[in-house]
């Protein structure tokens, strides 16, 4: 019997294939998605990897098997996925295993209208039922089982994001995109097409092995073909985008990344500036001048803990207009509160044509802090080494110590959040402060005891 265990994450489904789960896991996890749901149709694409293509479909027999119409999308970026999902009004599902290695698939799932599904909506139920399956045989067919047809929705999602984000008056600009061998390489072509961009097009062709560098610019050295290539031709901004192409990543003209934090507080003001009075989701490890920048936009504030699953549900609650995350996730709620790391590239794409300065100028009014950015540490004990920490820091003059997502220490220079991973024996610290010494500081004395 598979170990549904290993594979079934907090908010998604993803292992290796086929040691870990194989065509005949994804068919019933198809049909326990429409028993869940309890929908009459479903939407389901796949991103490029060898394996998506079969699993999607074997994912699709099995809702079909359940008297459930299944819409194919074939390939697609995951927020083209949530795009199919609000605008048919369907539960979706992607395969995919977005920045993982190659011999990793995975199933991102969504109820109509691109709400999330997780431990608590509806995941626990599905690995429930595919346990019971494994053990007392597959569910018996329905009486007429459901339709699978196949419908091309790119360019609605094109004509949608372009809705959203007016490009057709700014200046020219050179764009030079990476999209790493994954699905930005099928997106960006029809999103861009005919707007005043110049596009230089970096490792488009579609390929899950991943044979120029891993689809996952949250590592450094995945940006470095970017970075270069930006200074060679003199482009005037670079974009990376991971595997399923739902994050993208900020390179300025002088060939330095932009912090996803810098991103959140300038989408957030062009989002203000539409829907004043607006509230903004962030989480808990961007930066000091995201919520600064919210405030002096007019807007609110609202920290939340970091996860997907997290900022949608806050964006449902509060009624935000917009979210961001230090991971370089932007939720939109013009988009059904999900992520398009696409809508955000299109609004700093505007914000920069828009005007006529560099980009690097553009950003620092919203990159005010040093940084450490995300340092993991392997732990064994990683309750009795945040504990440590506590100790060390609960009873600092003038700190105020919360654990809304792992322990955040906060001062009036500087804070620290140290969080365990949920899915590896990893202690995660991210440091800011009002300058880089005091970063370099106060990570290391916190890595001092998490390491001891």
């Amino acid at each position: 019997m598979a170990d549904l265990s290993q594979i079934v994450k907090a908010y998604d489904v993803r292992g290796v294939v086929p040691d870990q789960w194989d065509e005949t896991l994804a068919e019933l996890f198809g049909a326990a998605f429409a028993e869940v749901t309890g929908a009459s149709a479903v939407v389901v694409g796949h991103d490029m990897r060898p394996s998506s293509p079969g699993l999607s479909g074997a994912f699709a027999r099995g809702a079909a098997a359940r008297g459930v119409d299944v819409t194919e999308i074939g390939l697609c970026s995951t927020d083209q996925l949530y795009f199919a999902s609000g605008h048919l009004g369907l539960p979706g599902a992607m395969f995919t295993a977005s920045h993982n290695p190659a011999q990793y698939n995975g199933i991102k799932l969504c109820r109509a209208g691109a709400a999330p599904v997780g431990q608590d909506t509806g995941l626990a139920e599905i690995r429930a039922l595919v346990e019971g399956w494994l053990e007392n045989g597959a569910p018996e067919p329905a009486a007429a089982p459901g339709t699978v047809t196949r419908r091309d929705v790119l360019d609605d999602y094109a004509a949608h994001l372009r809705s959203l984000v007016d490009l057709s008056g700014i200046r020219r600009l050179k764009v030079v995109v990476d999209a790493g061998n994954g699905m930005g390489g099928h997106t960006v072509p029809t999103v861009f097409a005919g707007l005043p961009l110049d596009l230089d097009a970096l490792y488009f062709e579609l390929d899950g092995t991943f044979p120029n560098h891993e689809a996952n610019p949250l590592d450094p050295k995945n940006l470095v073909d970017l970075q270069a290539r930006v200074r060679e031709v003199g482009a005037d901004i670079g974009l990376a985008f991971d595997g399923d192409a739902d994050r993208c990543f900020v390179i300025d003209g002088n060939g330095d990344p932009v912090s996803p934090s810098a991103i959140t507080a300038l989408v957030a003001a062009r989002e203000l500036a539409k829907h004043p009075g607006g509230t903004v989701i962030h989480n808990l490890i961007t930066s000091w001048s995201v919520p600064e920048v919210v405030k002096e936009c007019g807007g609110t504030p609202v920290r939340t803990r970091v996860g997907h699953s997290f900022i949608k549900q806050e964006m449902a609650t509060t009624g935000a207009i917009f979210g961001g995350e230090h991971s370089a996730h932007y939720y939109f709620r013009d988009f059904w509160n999900a992520d398009t790391g696409m809508l955000a590239a299109m609004h700093v794409l505007a914000a920069l044509g828009g005007q006529d300065g560099p980009l690097s100028e553009l950003v620092a009014e919203y990159d005010r802090y040093a940084g450490s950015g995300e340092i993991n540490s392997t732990v064994a004990d990683q309750a009795g080494r945040t504990a440590a920490v506590r100790a060390a820091y609960g009873e600092l003059p003038g700190a105020e110590v919360d654990e809304l997502d792992g322990l955040t220490v906060t001062t009036p220079d500087w804070w620290f959040n140290l969080r365990a991973s949920n899915t590896e024996p990893l202690l995660r610290l991210n440091v800011e402060a009002r300058d880089a010494e005091t970063v370099a500081r106060v990570r290391d004395e916190v890595l001092a005891i998490v390491r001891a």
